[in-house]
């Protein structure tokens, strides 16, 4: 038995969960749309070039769900899961997750979108447990700010490793599945990194190195 790592935005999904929470609360009017599209985009290509400020990004990302009560963002994220998410759920990404549960492993999706975005698309694809970037609540609020070390690069490891000491894990014969360049770090501490559907930067350091490279895209 070992952990398999599965990334989410990009790589389980057809898609980036945040990017499209982003554009679903601007097709609902929830939010000033030119200004969330232009900045949200801006946001999405740091991020794809390897340039993204993580703290000002959650700044961003995480203001509106301090605008809305508890139950109307729930009530959102089921509209938001029906009519953005389940068709970029990919049919092979779920099928290696449950490969490796049949086999004993313990999976995670491990990711840098906050967990009110990304909890329900964890139980959905059914794996164990979820690491993602953690938003902070006072009296059962959202305040918009980040709480703790946001599971983004190194902070992923950090993360992770926090995790594996609570639930008395190891790296043994570890899986780590992404398609991104912003996770290699992660991807150069398990014992199989797998390039899933990768950016042109993972693509070429895992061709180097000789991991494999294989797509989840139905």
């Amino acid at each position: 038995m070992a952990l398999a790592l599965f990334d989410l935005d990009n790589t389980l999904l057809a898609g980036d969960s945040d990017y499209l929470w982003g554009v679903f609360l601007a097709s609902k009017g929830l939010v000033d749309t030119e200004f969330y599209q232009t900045t949200n985009e801006r946001f999405y290509q740091d991020y794809a070039e390897g340039r993204l400020d993580i703290h000002e990004f959650l700044n961003f990302a995480l203001s509106p769900l301090a605008s809305f009560d508890l139950d109307l963002l729930q009530s959102l994220h089921r509209e938001y899961m029906d009519s953005q998410i389940r068709a970029i759920m990919t049919a092979t990404g779920q099928s290696k997750i449950d490969e490796h549960r049949a086999s004993g492993d313990t999976t995670l999706i491990i990711t840098a979108t906050n967990r009110f975005v990304t909890a329900p698309i964890a139980e959905a694809f059914g794996v164990d447990d979820l690491i993602a970037t953690e938003p902070e609540m006072r009296d059962g609020k959202y305040t918009g700010r980040v709480a703790g070390i946001p599971s983004f690069q190194h902070g992923k490891i950090t993360r992770l490793q926090e995790w594996m000491q609570a639930h008395d894990e190891t790296l043994d014969n570890s899986w780590f599945y992404s398609d991104s360049h912003n996770d290699l770090p992660l991807l150069e501490q398990v014992s199989h990194p797998v390039a899933v559907d990768p950016d042109k930067s993972l693509a070429k350091t895992a061709a180097e190195r000789g991991w494999p490279i294989i797509s989840f895209r139905d």
